[in-house]
């Protein structure tokens, strides 16, 4: 990537955030070669855990909120559980990012524009760069089908940037870990 020291972060990829997901073997296969890219070459991975009150449909502990099967934390990665579509509000991830001289973040996961789309643009005003990975994110239809909201999210990420810090976007194939 460069001189900067990466982090992963691997947003959402639990059972109910992919529920009928555009391409999810596809995205999840992707994600998966990040990981394993990651853990080789022993860069921090963040799971971030999408957790909603007692009787949501992401309760903490119910078979929606677990991880999808494939994506299993090791001892040594962080999970973080987050209430809201914004990873970084009220959790320790700026903390523990920080704490570890994280400045650079490469970041797939689940509902594209959710929680993907809400913490790539936190993570620029917070003061780290972000990598998105184009292939490495999905979302369910709505009003708009998935495939135009990733494609509407991979351009227009692409142009979200502070004086110092932006936003990549790129494709698995070309992420590279240093």
């Amino acid at each position: 990537m460069s001189d900067l020291k990466s982090a992963l972060l691997v947003i959402d990829m639990q059972v109910g955030p992919l529920y009928e997901t555009y391409k999810k073997e596809e995205t999840l296969a992707k994600v998966m070669d990040i990981i394993a890219k990651a853990e080789e070459k022993q860069i921090p991975i963040f799971y971030i855990q999408h957790e909603e009150q007692a009787g949501g449909f992401l309760e903490r502990g119910t078979p929606f909120w677990q991880f999808i099967d494939g994506v299993a934390p090791r001892s040594s990665d962080c999970i973080i559980n987050k209430k809201s579509t914004d990873a970084f509000h009220e959790t320790s991830l700026q903390d523990e990012l920080l704490s570890l001289g994280v400045s650079q973040l490469i970041v797939a996961g689940a509902r594209t524009e959710y929680c993907v789309d809400t913490t790539c643009r936190r993570a620029v005003t917070l003061g780290f760069n972000v990598t998105l990975v184009s292939d490495g994110h999905t979302t369910a239809d709505g009003a708009i089908p998935a495939e135009m909201v990733i494609k509407h999210h991979n351009h227009h990420l692409s142009n979200v940037k502070t004086i110092d810090h932006e936003i990549t976007v790129m494709p698995a194939a070309q992420i590279v870990f240093l």
